[in-house]
């Protein structure tokens, strides 16, 4: 795909167009860099090689240092260390039961109290009264589960987990370094308030690739397994990301925020995507045509979403050829 530029500044090319009634509205610009199986690059898009915050696409890999750290936990726990999940009930009494194992209460943790990501629970909750937010609802609140829990196993402070500088924190960024096989760029604070280190779309996609071609039994492949096991416990059971793994056998995804996508194939094939414009709308249409490029068969329907008018579908938010 040709890449314009705007002076020294490059500009990312159009990736996804948003029709309605046969007319093209808006376009979401933005960049690719996708690995073919034996771990070269098969194609890119945009400024694949610039630094970028993957956000919560970073929690499988700060999953796979935490049972390195000695993290005892594996399936649906493990896949909500990894999640940005729901909120839904199932995945707050999985929070619940690791901060059980770790001695620990909801209190310990440092995330921010949200609303549920599933509105079906959020509604129910506002209707029930009280107070519908809390830190156990908050997506990322699986994560901070497991980092205080890693945190005990180790005999590190719980007070100071968030801490860039704190035991835990400095081991994740070797450990993401050692995966993408490229220097944390930046270090910014995320959503929840975690650490967040910058990397290459690149190098997040060879993280993804080294996590599923990981020996069987390896922290690594605990990780990529309980996620591809388990993906209603890494996002909700009405979310993209779990239909997605859902319906490509092998397939390891994890979505972040500001429009991030980043997935891995059982033969090693790896991508990221970047949405420019931070648009999760864009996300899952260019994911699927980066998919079907590497040569998989993604469900048909998340190619397109939905554009509606007056109640009924208008349109449709559809990427570009990519290739």
């Amino acid at each position: 795909m040709e890449q314009l530029s705007q002076g020294d500044v490059p500009v990312n090319p159009v990736l996804a167009e948003v029709v309605r009634s046969g007319f093209v509205e808006s376009r979401h610009r933005g960049a690719v860099a996708a690995l073919a199986a034996d771990g070269t690059l098969a194609f890119t898009a945009g400024s694949a090689k610039a630094p970028f915050f993957p956000r919560s696409a970073n929690k499988p890999l700060q999953a796979a240092a935490m049972l390195t750290a000695g993290l005892p936990l594996d399936g649906e726990l493990l896949a909500l260390a990894a999640a940005s999940h729901s909120g839904e009930d199932f995945h707050v009494q999985g929070v619940y039961d690791i901060l059980d194992f770790a001695g620990l209460t909801e209190h310990d943790l440092r995330c921010p109290p949200a609303l549920p990501i599933d509105e079906p629970t959020a509604r129910r909750l506002v209707r029930q009264g009280g107070t519908p937010e809390s830190r156990a609802r908050m997506n990322c609140s699986g994560k901070h589960a497991a980092m205080l829990a890693t945190c005990i196993a180790n005999g590190w402070p719980t007070e100071t987990y968030l801490d860039p500088g704190h035991p835990l924190q400095r081991h994740i960024r070797t450990t993401i370094e050692a995966l993408a096989r490229e220097p944390v760029a930046a270090v910014g604070v995320d959503g929840c308030g975690a650490p967040l280190f910058a990397l290459t779309l690149a190098g997040l996609a060879r993280a993804f690739r080294a996590l599923v071609l990981a020996e069987p039994g390896t922290p690594e492949r605990k990780v990529a397994d309980a996620m591809r096991k388990f993906p209603e416990w890494t996002s909700g059971t009405d979310r993209d990301e779990n239909r997605l793994m859902a319906g490509v056998p092998g397939l390891l995804l994890k979505a972040g925020a500001e429009g991030v996508n980043a997935f891995a194939l059982p033969d090693g094939s790896a991508a990221a995507v970047k949405i420019e414009d931070g648009s999760a709308r864009a996300r899952t249409p260019v994911t699927v045509a980066v998919l079907a490029a590497l040569g998989a068969q993604p469900p048909a329907g998340l190619a397109a979403a939905a554009v509606t008018g007056g109640g009924g579908p208008v349109g449709e938010i559809r990427a570009v050829r990519l290739t």
